[in-house]
Formats: structure tokens, C-alpha cells, sequence
């Protein structure tokens, strides 16, 4: 397709904090693709929205009645910050192309170990494009698992497009709930790129941070509780010897492992300890600094040049100071430092220009990082009202 498309990408991550919705448009094609922001928008959950949809994430928990509701009533909520961000943008649905929603990770179940290797996103595309009328690309992880890959991180191929230098190896370090690692070698060659899950990025900073205040706080706003206390360094000891840290590559985690099951026991351990909420934090905070500097001593070819952060965690200076100092002389810098784009969008922008690849019928995978035995085209096309329209005017395919 000649011409620019613009594009809603749809994001809620593992910390559930509320969807972010990043309104791009796209043009090129790969490897000159080129990206322009033109809003984003932000709608947090609600106590209520959240307590819905926690429960799913626990087997004992979930039940096939509230998966089934909750898949429809979070298509709703998908399609009403599309239409925020329509309205944000100064656009109407007619102005936008595609939509692109990642929708809600509820489990990730992709380990050797699994009896059938399976992941599971919820929010109803069907919804999204009834509500909006715009076609809507959804359920980007699944067509890499039936690759052999890990559905994660997907984020990869976009940092190779965006973020790629001919000189100098970079980190491209995303820290939502969980934390994932981009390694862009230097060069213009994606095969020498690798990426995974490091493990804990907000998800247990946040708990701990609604225990230490009573629920007042549901994350550690600019690192202040973190700042206030003291690392236990006997704790952070044991949290180091969490065995996903050592499992090899590639590999991807998620609240199975490092949500609120963990936060509780570790919270509990920690008190039984004496030690103080703050300090707790503060633990927690160098936890995640911790396993991102280990995991790249364990499984990065060379320590890089530069590391460019990205989602919540780069919001939290306590955070980024502590991950300096863990990696330096690396130069640490932002998302928006190199590509001009809000680091907060990111993933949002990210899942846009899947779309963009989907509907133009090629991968957005890329295997050097997933661990899928080859390329795959990522997402599921629902038509909207506007499909006719794309079909006619060559924009799919």
C-alpha cells in the first residue's frame, strides 16, 4: 500500500493499571518504516474494573463464566479509549485505518515443562470493531506460540525497525509489570538479535507499595517509598536465587510467577523479619534493577553501549539510578531520547505497527528472540465497517 495509515494501538499490560492508546501514523515498509505519534491517551482502571479482572489470573479463581464475560466487557473498555483517543487526537473513526489491541494477558503458559504450550489474551476484538467501526487487529502472541516461539517479547521487531545502530550495541529495556530486554548488536542484521523476560519489573514494587501505604498507593509514585528506605541485602540475596533467573533463553514470565502469590509471600517473609514497609519497597525496587544487570552478565553477548528504557519503570528515578549503577559505564537513556516518541506509549506504538504488518501480510516476529522456528505474520483481522474501504483502496495485502 502506498501512503500513511493511521493507527490506534490498544495496550493493557501485566501491572493493570488502565489501557494506554497510542494514535500513530505508519508508513514504508521494512527496513525504512517510519513512525510518527500523533496522541496519547491514558484511561486508568478503576477499583472495580480491577478487582474483575485480578481474580482471572489465578486458576482457583478464574472460572470459564467470568473468562467468557470479561472477554466481552474488556473489548467495551478497549473500545471506549479508542474512542477517547479518536476524540484526544482531534480525529473521527473514519480518519483511522486500523485499530491494534494487545488485549489482556491472562496466562502465559509457554515453558518446556507445559503439557501444551498456550497462551491466552483477552478483550474482544469483535467488540472494538462493532463500538468503533474501525478494523481491528488483535491477539498478536498466538501465532508465534504455534511457531515454537515464546509469544514475547513482540516488542522486538519494532526495536530492531526503530532503535537499530550501525555502531553501537544497544539494550532496549522495557520495564511494565514484567521487565523484557531487546539486544540490538551493532549493524542492520535482525538475526543477531536476542530478546526475553528478565523477570520482576512493577508487579512487585506495586504490591509491596499498596501494603506499605494501606492501599493508599497503587505504585511507588517517582521512587519516593523506595528512596525513604534501606535495601535488605539479605533479602535481596534470596530473591536473586528465584530459579528464573538462571532458566536459559529464550524465555518469558508473567504474574505465574512473579505476581501476587510472590509479592504476598515475600511481604509476609519480610515483616516476620521486622522489616519495614519502606524497606520492603526499596528491597523489591533493587530486586528488579538487580535481575535486569544479571541477566545481562548471564546472557548478553557483550555488555552494551547504551540501554534504553522504556514503559512505568523508567518513571521511577529511585529505579533508574539503581540500574545505572548496576550497569555502568553504559549510557542510560530514554525511549523518547532516541526516537522522539513518548516512552510511556511504547508498547502501545509497538502493537500499532504490528497491525501495520499484519494487514500488509507480513512478520512482525522476530525468532533470533522469540525462539519460533520461523517468521510469522502476528494478529487476527477483524473486519469493521471500514474494511470494504481498505480492501478497496489496496491497503490489505
Amino acid at each position: 500500500m502506498a501512503g500513511i495509515m493511521k493507527i490506534i494501538g490498544l495496550m493493557s499490560g501485566t501491572s493493570v493499571d488502565g489501557i494506554d492508546a497510542a494514535v500513530v501514523e505508519v508508513s514504508g515498509a521494512p527496513p525504512a518504516l517510519a513512525v510518527a505519534q500523533l496522541s496519547f491517551s491514558f484511561l486508568p482502571y478503576d477499583a472495580s474494573q480491577r478487582a474483575r479482572i485480578f481474580p482471572l489470573f489465578d486458576p482457583q479463581t478464574s472460572g470459564v463464566d467470568r473468562i467468557c464475560q470479561m472477554n466481552f466487557a474488556l473489548g467495551e473498555w478497549f473500545a471506549d479509549v479508542a474512542l477517547l483517543a479518536m476524540r484526544e487526537a482531534g480525529l473521527e473513526a473514519g480518519d483511522i485505518n486500523l485499530i491494534a489491541s494487545h488485549g489482556q494477558t491472562i496466562y502465559h503458559s509457554v515453558e518446556a515443562e507445559s503439557p501444551v504450550k498456550s497462551t491466552l489474551q483477552i478483550g474482544e476484538a469483535a467488540v472494538i470493531a462493532r463500538r468503533t467501526g474501525v478494523t481491528t487487529v488483535s491477539d498478536f502472541r498466538v501465532a508465534d506460540v504455534a511457531a515454537g516461539g515464546q509469544g514475547a517479547p513482540l516488542v522486538s521487531y519494532v526495536d530492531w525497525l526503530l532503535l537499530r545502530d550501525l555502531h553501537k550495541a544497544r539494550a532496549v529495556q522495557n520495564i511494565g509489570g514484567i521487565a523484557n530486554v531487546t539486544y540490538l548488536p551493532p549493524g542492520d542484521d535482525p538475526a543477531g538479535a536476542l530478546a526475553f523476560d528478565t523477570g520482576p519489573g512493577n508487579m512487585l514494587i506495586d504490591y509491596a507499595t499498596s501494603r506499605a501505604t494501606d492501599g493508599a498507593q497503587t505504585f511507588d509514585r517517582d521512587g519516593r517509598l523506595a528512596a525513604a528506605g534501606r535495601v535488605d541485602e539479605e533479602l535481596l540475596a534470596e530473591l536473586m536465587a528465584h530459579p528464573y533467573l538462571a532458566q536459559p533463553i529464550p524465555k518469558t514470565t508473567g504474574r505465574e510467577q512473579f505476581g501476587v502469590q510472590l509479592g504476598a509471600d515475600i511481604w509476609a517473609r519480610a515483616r516476620a523479619r521486622g522489616i519495614a514497609g519502606e524497606d520492603v519497597v526499596a528491597t523489591l525496587t533493587a530486586f528488579t534493577a538487580a535481575s535486569i544487570a544479571d541477566a545481562y552478565r548471564r546472557f548478553l553477548p557483550a555488555m552494551p553501549d547504551e540501554v534504553i528504557l522504556g514503559g512505568g519503570g523508567a518513571n521511577n528515578p529511585t529505579l533508574v539510578r539503581m540500574l545505572a549503577a548496576r550497569l555502568a559505564p553504559a549510557r542510560i537513556m530514554t525511549y523518547g531520547d532516541v526516537t522522539g516518541l513518548d516512552g510511556d506509549a511504547k508498547e502501545a506504538i509497538a502493537f500499532a505497527v504490528l497491525a501495520y504488518e499484519a494487514i500488509h501480510g507480513r512478520p512482525g516476529n522476530l525468532p533470533s528472540c522469540t525462539g519460533a522456528r520461523d517468521w510469522a505474520v502476528l494478529g487476527k483481522i477483524t473486519p469493521g465497517a471500514n474494511f470494504g474501504k481498505l480492501m478497496n483502496e489496496g491497503m490489505v495485502g
